[in-house]
């Protein structure tokens, strides 16, 4: 009985050792082929050219990819500007608008070019010796001046008995309210009552006009009521002054008008040099900065003037008024609301052309619809 134990535990240990040796071998064998394949590869996330926001509810939005594709448009003072994506070019229609109309195309001034096809709205030429009219076109139309308001106020200065040499500073106060235009004469800065004078009427400086007025004893209404006393007196009786600058379309005249003050601010000599020079350096501290004058014609050989000034604001359009000699003869020009800021100048080539090929008869012409005064 003991016997057929044993035999029993015996096959019992030879089953357990074929058993262990079939797991070594198995496991001997996987080895080499798991070496043989490497590593386990990491799995590689693909990078999206455009990155996405997952929002709360899992909707995946390509925010920027839109973002790209919309153009953006900033707006920066009256111009539109628009910004393109670098990657998709878009086209903005902007709405085109126009300039605002002056008060002599509101008057259909400019309806017919009338004589010689001139630009302005408004012409004047007169013998300053003999004061015969040679041309004319709706010179006794009342109109905005603009800057031409600054030989009245230049002649008033020039007459004013005040010291040249008597520092200003300009002030805040100088500084357009009306139309906000720009001035390269700081707040702070420092002139003499000549330099003021001379910037206002070579270069049309708003700033230095009116610190010209601010100055003047009784402050900016007295200076404007004397510039309405010497309009007067010189017999300018369709011509009013509202400020020293001419920036308010308020302040207005005639051509007829304008060339009896060129006549008077001609015979100041300090008038003539001013308004023909050709430009003026002006020391700011930190730079030195060069002012011209607004009238292109001053710089050509060809010309010979004796004053001049130009002015401009919309509701004006381009102005210019000039002693010159022509042929000989000493004549006064008044160009107004004319359509282009060249066109003025032009004009007045047109005019000496004219003048130069000797015409026996004036010409008087007129397409207001305002009354004339004769």
């Amino acid at each position: 009985m003991f016997r057929c134990a044993s035999f029993q535990s015996g096959l019992i240990l030879k089953r357990l050792f074929q058993i262990l040796s079939t797991v070594v071998l198995a496991s001997s064998l996987a080895l080499p082929v798991a070496q043989a394949a490497g590593p386990a590869k990491k799995p590689v996330l693909k990078k999206h050219t455009h990155s996405v926001h997952v929002a709360k509810r899992g909707v995946v939005t390509p925010r920027r990819l839109v973002a790209r594709m919309v153009p953006h448009v900033r707006k920066k003072g009256s111009k539109v500007k628009v910004m393109a994506s670098t990657r998709r070019r878009s086209i903005v229609r902007v709405a085109y608008s126009p300039a605002p109309q002056s008060f002599g195309e509101l008057d259909g001034l400019h309806a017919k070019s009338g004589p010689l096809d001139l630009k302005s709205g408004v012409a004047l030429v007169v013998d300053q010796d003999t004061h015969e009219v040679l041309f004319s076109k709706n010179d006794r139309v009342v109109l905005p001046i603009a800057s031409l308001s600054k030989l009245m106020a230049g002649l008033v200065i020039s007459e004013s008995g005040l010291p040249m040499d008597h520092m200003i500073t300009v002030t805040q106060d100088d500084v357009d309210t009306i139309k906000h235009s720009r001035s390269r004469l700081r707040v702070g800065t420092v002139l003499s009552r000549g330099e003021m004078l001379h910037l206002a009427l070579m270069n049309s400086e708003n700033r230095a006009t009116h610190a010209l007025a601010r100055t003047y004893p009784g402050g900016v209404p007295a200076f404007v009521a004397v510039m309405n006393a010497k309009a007067k007196m010189i017999g300018m009786m369709d011509t009013h002054y509202v400020e020293p600058t001419g920036l308010s379309f308020h302040n207005q005249s005639t051509a007829h008008d304008l060339a009896l003050l060129a006549n008077v601010a001609y015979q100041v000599p300090l008038l003539r040099e001013i308004t023909t020079s050709h430009g003026m350096d002006v020391d700011m501290g930190r730079s030195v900065v060069a002012f011209h004058n607004t009238d292109v014609l001053v710089k050509n050989p060809g010309w010979d003037i004796g004053l001049s000034k130009t002015g401009f604001i919309n509701e004006a359009g381009h102005c210019l008024l000039m002693q010159a000699k022509i042929s000989g003869r000493n004549l006064i020009m008044v160009f107004l609301d004319s359509v282009g800021s060249y066109s003025r100048f032009a004009d007045a080539e047109r005019v000496r052309r004219w003048l130069d090929s000797d015409p026996k008869t004036a010409i008087s012409f007129t397409s207001s619809t305002q009354n004339d005064e004769g």
